[in-house]
């Protein structure tokens, strides 16, 4: 089912702009930073969606929300006017705007404004629930059941109703104590820190006792003499955090505590999963060495371990990252997710007992999301990389018979909501050609309608041309995607400079069939003034499988720079190309892969722009290092081929890096490392902070940012 133009050689070119005399204008700075999100972004549906559980769509236009049956035309349903009229009549703030909302079901909606959650009744008009929640909280989860709000003060975990009523579930004075927020760094798959049963009467909720973790320091400059921040911060070989599990009983007031013993107190637990009934809680139980996890089953009201359905193992690394689905037809059975069976992200049907009923997926490529099933549960809806790694396509999947059927058709990638009865889908898609298309479907496939056929709004831009391609990784047989953006008024006469744009860590992937393949309007900016633009997912990167990623265990950038050499191979065999102007600019993981390439590579790199770099593997995180690094006890050898410490002194080009101050991230003893190092060696380097920014800078000083890493490119690579 792949096409054949995506698993082609060379390249596949599609000329995106105007005629030549149509394309005048040029692309400032600001344009490329803050056009892209805003003046250049293509027109889309403000907060488009399905109207509850019926068949109805519903979308915002300004201050009006609108709706429509499917295959009709969509009509003013409500505005702002006719919501304030609700508030002010039952004393609620009025609003200034429509805000985020949405549908519980067919009439009501949920919306948060100005300290407040508020369930209005759009059919009769009335606000039937006005919750007003702490202004100082944060962490929020509001519960449907018991229509209850869950929240955190500082280090401690709170819920409250419409009583106001404010009951502390922890009262720890002990900051090193922290419950109700994300643990692990949101590493994992770990996202929130609150987690409600199905019937709301027990609440789950992380506590994580950080008192063994070293603490970072951070400099708020913003204050009259400068406050010190300190951060906790477990750095790879170090004491790290001990995570538990409380179970709430919100009748009794009393919390249960699931502290699991699988592996010490050193391990991770990930996909809290509530039964489908609320009776039983189900943890994934990862070791830290990451090679060995366990999924278990407790009793929710009393924290008794029941059994241990299964494991998996793998002397790399297992990363469970997605929590369980539940089916509510049949809720002794559940859907789970792993790369770890058969090397590509598949589902799995299980029982509670841990009986694997059938692999429901199977092939060399990728599940990325699962987004619902049809009213029976006997059909399941997925996103997936069948078609091809560089897009997301959605398929139907009957689970009884194992058939799956394409629903998407078009080229790119798609971002699909399915209606409540499975019946229908909102196909919101672009590609390399096509900005955006919104249409509705029927879920055996047929297009119903078009909403949106977005115009592109670059079209007067002089803009280069942009080609996404493969080329084979330094193994000779894996094939690898490049996006590359030529300069404006190509002339394959001339020579040109290339800046090779990296990030090549696991959890990414820059080379998509999407709207300008993923490029940024920044690589725009710098082919209106002369550049190449090549960017390569090397093996390591995501969506690829579990081999494709796992080659980088225990040598991190090592196989990721073989292969970003062969595109630099790549790129010198086209006699376009100045090989004596190669330029090389990536931020985090891809600002190690910058140095990485300019030290070991110092005759082939002649610049160099590395944003909040890691510099050497042990001033990393437990969580995100140790899983590709293990410990530097265990991996010394591994440890000190990767660092960069070491290869300060082989610096032979110009190398600028910038660093946020503030970084939680990437902390600034990386680069303060490097740059002392230099200074021990008599080597120049460029060095900037952003005094104010954390791991990537924001906002207008992104406008900044880009300029000063444009401007070093042109005064030493042009």
């Amino acid at each position: 089912m792949k096409r054949a133009f995506l698993l082609g050689y060379l390249l596949i070119i599609c000329v995106l702009f105007a005629p030549v005399y149509a394309q005048t204008k040029k692309l400032s700075m600001e344009d490329a930073i803050l056009g892209q999100w805003g003046k250049f972004y293509p027109e889309n549906l403000s907060q488009l969606s399905w109207k509850g559980e019926s068949n109805q769509f519903s979308y915002v236009v300004e201050q009006d929300i609108l709706v429509a049956k499917v295959g009709e035309k969509a009509k003013v349903i409500f505005n702002l006017s006719d919501i304030n009229e609700i508030l002010k009549s039952q004393g609620a703030k009025e609003l200034s705007r429509l805000p985020q909302f949405t549908w519980l079901n067919n009439e009501v909606i949920q919306f948060t404004s100005g300290g407040e959650l508020c369930h209005v009744d759009l059919l009769n008009k009335k606000l039937i629930l006005k919750l007003e929640i702490n202004p100082e909280a944060k962490n929020k989860e509001f519960c449907a059941e018991n229509l209850m709000m869950a929240y955190t003060l500082e280090n401690n975990l709170y819920v409250s109703g419409a009583d106001r009523k404010e009951i502390a579930v922890t009262s720890d004075l002990d900051k090193n104590f922290v419950n109700g927020q994300t643990v692990s760094r949101s590493e994992y798959g770990i996202t929130d820190g609150i987690f409600w049963g199905p019937k709301g009467n027990l609440l789950a909720f992380y506590r994580k006792d950080e008192s063994k973790v070293s603490s970072f320091p951070l400099i708020d400059i913003t204050t009259r003499v400068g406050d010190l921040k300190e951060i906790k911060y477990p750095m790879a070989g170090m004491d790290s955090e001990v995570v538990s599990l409380g179970v709430y009983n919100l009748k009794d007031k009393f919390t249960v505590w699931i502290q699991p013993d699988d592996f010490g107190a050193d391990q991770y637990l990930t996909n809290i999963s509530w039964g489908a009934e609320g009776k039983y809680i189900y943890i994934q139980v990862l070791n830290r060495a990451t090679d060995h996890a366990k999924l278990n089953k407790y009793e929710a009201a009393t924290g008794k371990f029941v059994k241990t359905l299964f494991e998996e193992k793998d002397n790399r690394w297992v990363e469970p990252s997605h929590e369980l689905i539940f089916l509510q037809k049949r809720s002794n059975q559940f859907i789970y997710q792993t790369n770890n069976r058969d090397g590509f992200n598949h589902a799995y049907l299980y029982d509670t007992e841990g009986k694997l009923i059938k692999q429901l997926t199977a092939g060399d490529w990728e599940i990325t999301d699962i987004l619902g099933f049809d009213k029976s549960e006997t059909t399941m809806f997925y996103v997936s990389t069948e078609i091809s790694p560089i897009e997301r396509h959605v398929y139907k999947l009957n689970m009884k018979t194992g058939k799956r059927v394409l629903l998407t058709k078009e080229e790119g990638h798609h971002a699909v909501q399915i209606s409540a009865d499975g019946k229908y889908f909102i196909d919101n898609y672009s590609s390399l050609n096509v900005p955006r298309k919104i249409v509705i479907a029927d879920t055996e496939g047929k297009q119903i309608q078009e909403l949106v056929n977005a115009d592109n709004k670059l079209i007067d831009y002089s803009l280069g041309e942009i080609s996404i391609g493969t080329i084979k990784a330094a193994d000779e047989e894996t094939d690898l995607y490049y996006r590359m953006v030529k300069p404006v008024d190509f002339d394959p006469t001339k020579k040109y400079p290339v800046v090779v744009y990296v990030y090549g860590g696991p959890h990414a992937q820059m080379v998509n069939n999407r709207w300008l393949g993923g490029a940024s309007l920044w690589e725009e900016y710098m082919a209106q003034n002369g550049y190449l633009i090549y960017v390569l997912d090397n093996r390591g990167s995501a969506n690829r499988g579990k081999e494709f990623e796992a080659i980088i265990h225990r040598q991190c950038g090592q196989t990721e720079m073989a292969d970003q050499m062969k595109g630099v191979e790549f790129l010198k065999s086209l006699p376009y190309v100045d090989a004596e102007r190669i330029g090389v600019h990536g931020w985090s993981y891809g600002g190690f892969m910058t140095i990485s390439l300019i030290t070991n590579y110092p005759d082939v790199f002649k610049v160099a722009v590395a944003g909040g770099p890691v510099i050497d593997w042990k001033w990393y995180e437990v969580m995100y290092g140790e899983r590709y690094m293990d410990t530097p006890q265990e991996n010394p050898e591994g440890y000190a081929q990767t660092s960069l410490i070491a290869k300060a002194k082989d610096l032979k080009g110009k190398l600028l890096i910038c660093q946020g101050v503030i970084d939680p991230t990437v902390v600034w003893q990386n680069s303060l490392n490097f740059v002392r190092e230099c200074v021990k060696n008599n080597v120049q380097v460029d060095y900037f902070p952003y005094p104010c920014a954390e791991h990537n800078v924001r906002g207008r000083d992104r406008i900044h940012l880009k300029q000063k890493v444009s401007n070093y490119f042109d005064d030493f690579l042009k």
